[in-house]
């Protein structure tokens, strides 16, 4: 049985998978579940950061220097990006709580693959939930993939959720 289990989320539909198998193995195990959403631009819907060279036909002042305002929006994506991220928390959290698991969150910022790992060991978790996309062969190997990062690094046993993917029409 599972005392400490930890589910990696994200924005994307995968997420509310990872969300509903973790509630599901907190509840059958009565463990705690930690939540845990890692703020990174390699999340779907995060904002870009400006690159200069390809994003704007001005991209520089009259001075020479990056356009300040391009690093203001930036920074203004970002602030939604993370409040989106302790919504999403707060809401997956609240519902756990409700279904009578005991549940917290954490938002953190920085490589998921280490983020997630790093956790699990200093939260001492026996057990992690976490999506996988379904990246094979060539795009594994230059997208990366944190679910086998998570999978070879992990201090405990993981889960993956595999991505319900459309069926094709037969017609």
């Amino acid at each position: 049985m599972f005392q400490k289990i930890l589910a990696a989320i994200d924005s994307s539909t995968i997420g509310q998978q990872v969300f509903d198998e973790s509630i599901a193995i907190a509840k059958w195990s009565d463990a705690s579940l930690m939540l845990l959403h890692v703020l990174s631009n390699e999340e779907e819907g995060s904002p870009v950061l400006p690159i200069y060279a390809v994003a704007s036909p001005y991209p520089l002042t009259l001075e020479g220097y990056p356009n300040p305002l391009d690093f203001d929006v930036f920074r203004e994506q970002w602030k939604s990006y993370e409040q989106k991220g302790l919504a999403l928390l707060k809401t997956f959290t609240d519902e756990a709580i409700a279904a009578g698991v005991r549940a917290e969150f954490t938002q953190s910022q920085g490589n998921p693959s280490r983020t997630i790992c790093d956790l699990a060991r200093t939260w001492e978790a026996d057990h992690i939930v976490i999506g996988r996309r379904g990246h094979s062969g060539l795009s594994e190997l230059f997208l990366g993939s944190v679910s086998n990062y998570v999978l070879h690094h992990a201090s405990c046993s993981v889960l993956t959720v595999q991505t319900i993917l459309a069926k094709p029409d037969p017609s």
